[in-house]
């Protein structure tokens, strides 16, 4: 690890399925390092020095360890810095909505990789799920007890998630939340934060939208 003490995240220069860890400790306001991979040789350079579990990157080196499984590294960081609930029903719950969150992010993360026409559909149906299927259960939520979060009325990594999506979201669709005052309450909520707002802005570890450019580089790395 680095001398900082602060966590290091070993990824490609993309959003990926680092990004909402980065969205994670932006809101707890907890700074980290990047270490790129930039070439399939540093990718297999981490292979090689045996410090991939599964031979499979995001990986954080944190606290002694040498973490991997994206869900696995969201939950560790939650735990530690109170974004969990304070017992083990808003945990299930947390945890219910945050995997949700995750199927619909899958999606999101996956779609730019998709052949023509393939893409249009997938993205077609992403918008169809986010709007009558996922947005609407947590607004459900949110209306059914009237607080500013969704669980315990504090924030928690369920909260993140959501808002990191409804920003993925209008990127694809802008008008996407337009229906759900509640879920346009919560962005406001989440994005007026100072380590948000921070994150939000230009020049911030937040990586911005994928393009030709990082999907070509993307697919050197990982050789797909």
């Amino acid at each position: 690890m680095m001398a900082t003490g602060k966590p290091l995240f070993h990824y490609d220069e993309a959003r990926g399925r680092m990004e909402s860890v980065r969205w994670l400790l932006a809101a707890a306001g907890v700074e980290y390092e990047e270490k790129f991979i930039h070439t399939n040789e540093d990718l297999e350079k981490l292979r090689s020095d045996g410090i991939l579990m599964f031979q499979q990157v995001p990986m954080v080196e944190l606290d002694g360890m040498k973490l991997v499984q994206t869900r696995a590294i969201l939950n560790y960081f939650s735990s530690k810095y109170n974004l969990y609930g304070k017992d083990m029903k808003e945990r299930a719950l947390i945890d219910m909505y945050s995997e949700g969150l995750a199927d619909l992010n899958e999606m999101f993360i996956l779609y730019p990789f998709d052949p023509p026409g393939v893409k249009e559909t997938n993205i077609a149906l992403m918008k169809e799920k986010a709007t009558n299927r996922y947005f609407p259960a947590f607004e459900k939520v949110l209306k059914s007890h009237g607080q500013d979060y969704l669980v315990g009325n504090k924030l928690s990594k369920a909260d993140i998630h959501l808002v990191e999506m409804i920003y993925n979201m209008e990127e694809l669709d802008a008008n996407i939340i337009s229906n759900f005052p509640l879920l346009q309450a919560l962005k406001v909520r989440i994005s007026d934060m100072p380590t948000i707002k921070k994150f939000l802005q230009p020049g911030s570890q937040r990586q911005p939208p994928v393009d030709e450019k990082s999907i070509q580089k993307t697919r050197k790395i990982f050789k797909f």
